[in-house]
């Protein structure tokens, strides 16, 4: 079989799935402003929310860091993939479960998992999948051909432990009979949590950590820095989940620790982020913001420092007390996961596309516009989120307010949330043609690295 096929394969229908979990998120932001629109039972509002993160979470982006990764890992350890047949069966069993998951949640039958929503059988064919690729990167680092690891191999090798045992934690031993009531609640934000620490963290981190002195053409800052960052998420992220239950009934020593280490988690995070500034710094500098992919990967790096200084900052029990469960979350949400790692996934589909399609990238110019268009509009996305989450949750710490009354306060943060959403959804369209031109187009440019080895 061809070499990249598996990769090639997944990134493919990755992009797709992007389109439409931000289809999803778009019709849910609508009906915050239009309630009577699409009132049938599919296009109810927790419907359209599910399919909206799911899609976004195991459709889009664990997707695509696992098409990208299956290209990086045999250029890093300089062999081939283990198996590119296994490969390409994993991809099309993945699809394949998660239009049966997806289809189920559109039907109604979920599992009371928040992020976990598809269900059984569905969901135990994603963790069977995941053995597939975790069998593809063990093997693939057994037979490489260099001695030592990079910090990408290393962070990859920890995602696939870890997502292991928290995808089990929350979609498993969370439904299982004898687990209810608060017991459930802290396995399933437990999984929650760790779904964007233990699992899309790592993932982006490694296709970054590969992308960036790659695409500027320097080494690496600080390979101890990055070993450093390593261990210390490894052991300080699992702890963080509960802060999600603060002011709730949860243990208080369970509590404290949840914030303890929610501030800890600033070591690992400043040693990431000076690593790839340090390495921004020491690049030439006509090589650091030229074309789409070192934007992507620079913005993706402030959204990530963002969103790990604002975590700690909300898991404070008194700003908890305000902000918990309101749009302010779903800001913070948006901003690991489409901030952060759908930005280092649209830079690694931009970088490994080009090389597979053995030509340049269709357009730079597409792919700049592109990335300008999504990020002015994601800024105002962003932050008024932020600010109307500080407005509900001191609406509902008061008793005289009503929910209608909550929401009419919100109504004009909801029309900026639809209005620069529908202009990320818009840029989405500029992506994906670019990407599918460089596959499957007909212009006549050869690529600067070709198929790289």
């Amino acid at each position: 079989m061809k070499q990249d096929t598996a990769a090639k394969t997944m990134v493919i229908a990755s992009c797709a799935y992007f389109g439409l979990a931000l289809t999803m998120g778009l019709l849910t932001a609508l009906k915050f402003v239009v309630p009577t629109v699409g009132e049938i039972e599919y296009l109810s509002m927790p419907r359209l929310r599910m399919l909206h993160t799911n899609i976004n979470l195991f459709g889009w982006l664990l997707q695509a860091n696992m098409g990208i990764l299956f290209w990086i890992l045999p250029r890093i350890l300089h062999t081939k993939l283990f198996s590119e047949k296994l490969g390409v069966a994993m991809g099309l069993l993945y699809n394949l479960t998660l239009i049966g998951g997806f289809a189920a949640i559109l039907m109604g039958n979920v599992k009371n998992v928040e992020y976990g929503e598809i269900p059984a059988p569905f969901d135990y064919l994603v963790a069977v999948c995941w053995v597939l690729f975790a069998i593809n990167v063990f093997g693939t680092v057994a037979i490489r051909k260099v001695k030592y690891l990079y910090v990408t191999v290393w962070y990859t090798l920890g995602a696939v432990i870890w997502t292991t045992f928290v995808y089990i934690t929350g979609n498993m031993l969370s439904q299982m009979p004898m687990v209810t009531g608060v017991n459930q609640a802290n396995l399933v934000w437990f999984y929650v949590h760790n779904a964007v620490g233990l699992i899309f963290t790592p993932l982006g981190v490694a296709v970054a950590y590969y992308l960036i002195p790659k695409q500027l053409d320097t080494p690496i800052y600080s390979h101890k820095l990055s070993m450093v960052g390593f261990w210390v998420i490894s052991f300080v992220y699992v702890w963080t989940g509960a802060h999600h239950m603060l002011n709730g009934p949860i243990s208080h020593w369970l509590q404290t620790v949840a914030t303890i280490f929610s501030f800890s988690l600033i070591i690992p995070v400043m040693a990431v982020v000076t690593n790839f500034f340090g390495t921004y710094a020491t690049a030439s500098r006509h090589t650091r913001m030229r074309g789409p992919i070192p934007k992507l990967l620079m913005m993706g790096t402030v959204y990530y420092i963002f969103t790990c200084l604002q975590g700690p900052f909300q898991a404070i029990r008194s700003v908890s007390e305000i902000v918990s469960k309101t749009d302010w979350v779903v800001g913070h949400a948006h901003m690991a996961l489409f901030g952060a790692f759908t930005y280092y996934a649209m830079a690694g589909i931009t970088y490994v596309a080009p090389m597979m399609a053995g030509r340049k990238l269709y357009s730079e110019k597409l792919g700049d516009l592109q990335f300008w268009l999504m990020t002015l509009a994601s800024i105002p996305f962003l932050t008024v989120l932020w600010i109307s989450g500080v407005i509900q949750g001191y609406a509902w710490l008061n008793p005289e307010n009503t929910f209608v009354e909550t929401l009419d306060a919100l109504k004009h943060a909801h029309w900026m949330r639809f209005s620069t959403g529908a202009v990320i959804f818009g840029s989405y369209f500029l992506f994906l043609y670019n990407i599918l031109m460089t596959f499957f187009g007909k212009y006549p440019v050869e690529a600067e690295e070709g198929a790289e080895s």
